[in-house]
């Protein structure tokens, strides 16, 4: 009888995401046309664009009546391929009439990642030799040309962290800034779980070079922190006990964020994201960062001309938005593409990241990220 219920329980539980995966593919698809841009692709994983194509696949949304959008194929930008060989499809190669074609097909456009890719990491070279130029990147005038024509049609736009940092020009910048409603502050972060140059082989030597060139050679941090870097590679540290209560930066969502586009009250962010300026007539904050600072960490921060307090998720001040700008490198995740296959799946969520790693970015997904594009797109699905 024990052997039996053993074969029972084993049985349900292998037939369970069988069945997920049925419920998954007999669900109806749903035709939403999504303009990608990303030009930070090193390889066919499409990691900066895999949080969108899982959300796109999970809902079974198409590009066409019947097609789910591929990962390795569906954007406009960077693409590679072997031997250091690559070909360039961005929105540069469109003409005016072509761009103007494409805002009429398309339902919105999503810019996940406008960073780059620069001959070092790209051809391999060493890492003194990375001012040797970029490769492609930046917010090109057909990008901007683009974003015009989807803003004059009232048709979604979602910009992320780096959309206009480094490298994009100053002039086109200040355009997207007027265009849509905020400011870039110059400044960048990400928290570091160990500052400790001899443990941590993650912090950029180029950051550790900046620092010290302006500080009598020096770095005499150990812990974890925050770094801060301009546009003009001047790096500030926050480091915990001595300048922070608490160095996980953490992301606090509104009512409104709560209650309209799914969000968690609170939740960390480890990882890179930028300080945003917003026009508040324009758009308002639905999620902002919260720094935990003592008062040596705030004067350092002033001293600097850097916000305590900055948004996490700007939206468009109307009843219908039709802007949103997130403040962090959101659809940079480590998930697989292979659970959006699953219907339900989100019910597994807990299975899937262990919230004792600091360094962990997977409960991002599943509680923030997830939740705020399922929502997103919903309401611009057609009936």
């Amino acid at each position: 009888m024990k052997i039996k219920k053993i074969k029972i329980i084993v049985g349900s539980i292998v037939a369970i995401p069988i069945l997920m995966w049925i419920f998954w593919l007999v669900s109806p698809h749903k035709k939403l046309v999504v303009a990608i841009v990303d030009k930070t692709v090193l390889d066919q994983t499409g990691q900066e664009h895999i949080s969108l194509n899982w959300v796109l696949n999970h809902h079974k949304y198409t590009k066409n009546s019947k097609e789910g959008y591929q990962i390795e194929r569906d954007y406009f930008g960077f693409f590679p391929k072997d031997n250091d060989k690559f070909r360039l499809r961005g929105l540069e190669r469109f003409s005016p009439s072509q761009l103007r074609q494409l805002s009429d097909d398309v339902d919105l456009t999503y810019i996940t990642d406008t960073y780059g890719i620069y001959n070092q990491e790209w051809f391999h070279q060493k890492e003194e030799q990375k001012s040797s130029g970029i490769l492609y990147g930046g917010l090109s005038i057909q990008d901007l040309a683009f974003l015009k024509l989807m803003k004059a049609k009232n048709k979604l736009v979602i910009t992320e962290f780096n959309t206009i940092g480094s490298p994009t020009s100053v002039e086109i910048r200040t355009q997207f800034e007027s265009l849509f409603g905020m400011k870039w502050s110059g400044w960048t972060a990400r928290y570091f779980n160990s500052l400790d140059t001899l443990t941590n082989k993650e912090l950029p030597a180029w950051m550790v070079k900046n620092y010290k060139a302006a500080n009598q050679n020096k770095w005499t941090f150990k812990k974890s922190g925050i770094v801060f870097v301009s546009e003009n590679d001047q790096v500030v540290i926050l480091e915990d006990s001595t300048h922070l209560n608490n160095p996980m930066p953490y992301i606090i969502a509104t009512a409104t964020g709560q209650q309209n586009l799914g969000l968690p009250e609170k939740i960390k962010y480890p990882f890179w994201f930028d300080i945003i300026i917003p026009n508040e007539q324009i758009n308002k904050t639905v999620a902002k960062f919260n720094l935990n600072l003592k008062p040596s960490g705030l004067a350092i921060l002033k001293k600097f001309g850097i916000p305590s307090s900055f948004p996490a998720v700007l939206q468009q001040n109307t009843a219908h938005p039709k802007f949103y700008y997130f403040s962090g490198d959101f659809c940079d995740n480590p998930v697989s593409l292979t659970t959006s296959y699953f219907k339900g799946i989100g019910l597994f969520k807990f299975l899937f990241y262990d919230t004792e790693d600091p360094m962990e970015r997977k409960s991002f997904f599943w509680n923030f990220y997830k939740p705020l594009i399922t929502s997103i797109l919903g309401k611009e699905q057609k009936p």
